[in-house]
């Protein structure tokens, strides 16, 4: 809700109480999608890329003089370590302390620790094959790539480094060339990544999901489209969250577009496209 006032409060001191769209990737795409979900009165249409919303959390329905549910076991983090080859949730990864300095101070450095971050991410990496997974269990998540689903004893940077690509690819990668790399680098050296680690604590805590439950089986009724890449594991990283967001939802979700040579930096990856299908989407629909 933090992120919603931020929003609101951007629109605001630029002097807009209406605006014809909200818009956010990944992370942001959660945010745009609350933002659409709690002010519609403010926010005209919806787009979400890389990340579909699965709505609110539901609140315990139907559940009056029933025994209480006894928490699975094992948790799914047991059952990910339990594996042949042991795994763990990159998001959980990224919510422990020492995720910061191991990523800040990593052997191979930010910039190269980035690159190959992105390379891997992207349709670059020929490996990325995403599907729908069945459900969430520790069989289902292993099946996804090693940046999602980390070996159980690595950080994230030796995770990546066994993918970094070589200098042809690198020279060949016209989507992020090194010297726009080196941008996000230096900030990163600069300031470390605390301050983004910090929405994967506060998601993977739950410490909010009560408040956010005030909101359970509201659904988003304007215009609403979804851009990914085809190539983008993110889109089954939450099995049914995708189904969801088009089926329940977004009741008025007007395309979904899964665009090839792209993973999950889609707009970067595949910038006049998406940029195209923006265009398309709030002279039409939205404008609607």
């Amino acid at each position: 809700m933090n992120a919603v006032r931020d929003t609101l409060g951007l629109a605001s001191a630029l002097g807009y109480r209406r605006v014809a769209a909200v818009v956010g990737h990944d992370f942001g795409a959660a945010v745009a999608a609350w933002c659409a979900l709690v002010r519609p009165d403010v926010f005209g249409s919806l787009v979400l890329m890389s990340a579909p919303f699965a709505g609110p959390p539901e609140l315990p329905f139907n559940t009056d003089g029933k025994p209480l549910t006894v928490p699975r076991s094992p948790t799914i983090h047991e059952a990910l370590a339990a594996l042949s080859r042991p795994r763990k949730h990159y998001q959980w990864y990224y919510s422990t302390r020492p995720a910061n300095a191991q990523m800040w101070h990593c052997r191979q450095g930010v910039h190269d620790f980035l690159r190959a971050y992105f390379h891997q991410k992207s349709a670059d990496w020929k490996q990325n094959r995403p599907h729908r997974l069945a459900s969430w269990s520790a069989a289902e998540l292993a099946k996804m790539p090693t940046y999602y689903i980390m070996d159980l004893a690595d950080d994230m940077p030796a995770t990546v480094a066994k993918e970094m690509p070589s200098a042809s690819e690198i020279a060949a990668c016209k989507w992020l060339p090194d010297h726009e790399l080196a941008v996000y680098a230096a900030e990163y050296q600069r300031n470390g990544f605390q301050g983004g680690l910090n929405w994967y604590r506060s998601r993977t805590g739950g410490a909010f999901d009560n408040e956010l439950q005030l909101f359970s089986g509201r659904t988003i009724d304007f215009p609403s489209i979804f851009i990914s890449g085809k190539s983008d594991w993110g889109v089954h990283q939450q099995p049914g969250a995708f189904e969801r967001m088009q089926e329940t939802v977004c009741t008025r979700m007007v395309g979904v577009h899964l665009l090839y040579g792209a993973g999950h930096w889609v707009q970067q990856e595949q910038p006049e496209e998406v940029s195209s299908l923006l265009i398309d989407f709030l002279r039409g629909p939205a404008a609607g």
